[in-house]
């Protein structure tokens, strides 16, 4: 067997490894070994387990200031240390985290291929998002395999000067998971959420779902988001807002202080994924400066306003699936309340981002990547259907 390390220290990389693990899981040759870089304990967990899956290994990566530095020299030596030992065939990492730039770094120094999940999101500003920008451009400059979710993030890449047989457009494995999840519709496993669900069932009312906690945003354009998510919940008797709060303390506070005391606003700890897409495909509308629910929400046909002034999720505003709306209250309002007033719902189903079979297509450009016959003729993916 040739091991394949599925790095992830994040809940949106667990998302996104768990349906290659999952195509990977009756593969002859290669084993996939999930670790969890510790970037954020608990949440991967809960993740991995909405599809079936444990981490294999858990790094202990003590951290005292919290800061990038700190984490990204801890996760250096020990996924090193991993590799010493287990000596994989290749090392998958996804998008843009620091666990992801320290595993790149690891593998590469010990010569080891690097396939990029997600690779070639750009835009072209190292400022926003940050530090994301700068990390996924590192990544390119070392990975041996980019797999890009669009076309566009293949033709970033080869502007960039990536050789084109290093490159296959997979889709993106949200879509996978997304869908798994959904076709196993799990009861809601959040208490918080479960009374929620009977409230909005009882009233007939419709939900907004928001999630905030972008790095560029901490501060005031934070807090600008959130007196606009208020003033949404203010103007529209028939909706409730749920915010599932990020695990960061600065994060945590704004939103408490600002949207504490409403009553018709709920703020959760992190949801599990099971939850999260339980919520979202009943969303009359999300609020989101998240890369993943961009790519989330128009498999179940929800209009989405991106909490940012650009986004490298282009293909969801092209579609017509996504607007950017930044942070200014005034703009996300008026916009919330136009798509809430004509009660806008998209063609479901219609997803820029893939066609949900995305993991296969890496499992193919995996077997090729270490030399094994390719036992997957890799479907060519669907045209583009504008939202």
């Amino acid at each position: 067997m040739k091991e394949v390390v599925l790095l992830a220290g994040t809940r949106p990389e667990a998302v996104k490894i768990a349906p290659v693990a999952l195509a990977l899981g009756d593969h002859p040759v290669l084993r996939s070994v999930i670790i969890h870089g510790g970037q954020h304990h608990g949440v991967v967990e809960q993740a991995l387990r909405s599809f079936g899956l444990l981490p294999d290994v858990l790094l202990d990566v003590p951290r005292a200031t919290g800061g990038q530095a700190e984490l990204l020299a801890g996760l250096v030596g020990a996924v090193d240390r991993q590799l010493a030992r287990r000596d994989p065939a290749v090392v998958l990492v996804q998008g843009d985290t620091t666990t992801a730039l320290a595993g790149a770094l690891a593998a590469f120094w010990r010569g080891i291929p690097v396939a990029h999940l997600e690779a070639g999101l750009r835009t072209g500003d190292l400022a926003g998002p940050f530090p994301e920008e700068g990390t996924r451009q590192m990544i390119a400059r070392v990975a041996a395999l980019h797999l890009a979710p669009t076309d566009d993030a293949a033709a970033a890449l080869v502007r960039e000067g990536v050789a084109d047989h290093r490159i296959v457009v997979t889709g993106n494995t949200v879509v996978d998971a997304v869908r798994h999840v959904a076709a196993a519709d799990p009861p809601a496993r959040d208490p918080a959420l479960a009374r929620l669900e009977r409230v909005l069932d009882a009233r007939s009312e419709r939900l907004v779902l928001v999630t905030a906690h972008r790095r560029e945003s901490w501060g005031e354009p934070l807090t600008r988001v959130l007196h606009a998510v208020r003033a949404v919940a203010d103007r529209h008797p028939d909706v409730r807002v749920l915010l599932p709060v990020h695990p960061n303390p600065r994060v945590r506070a704004a939103a408490r202080h600002v949207l504490g005391g409403h009553d018709r606003i709920v703020v959760t700890e992190p949801l599990d994924y099971s939850d999260l897409v339980r919520a979202l495909r009943r969303s009359a509308l999300v609020l989101t400066d998240s890369g993943g629910l961009q790519e989330e929400a128009p498999t179940f046909g929800v209009p989405v306003l991106v909490l940012r002034d650009t986004t490298e999720r282009v293909a969801a505003v092209a579609a017509g699936c996504a607007w950017l709306v930044g942070t200014d209250p005034i703009r996300i309002v008026a916009e919330a309340g136009w798509v809430l007033g004509s009660r806008l719902r998209l063609p479901p189903g219609r997803n820029p981002f893939g066609d949900g079979r995305a993991a296969a297509r890496v499992r193919g450009a995996l077997e090729r990547l270490v030399g094994l016959p390719n036992d997957f003729a890799a479907a060519p993916l669907p045209v583009r259907i504008p939202c």
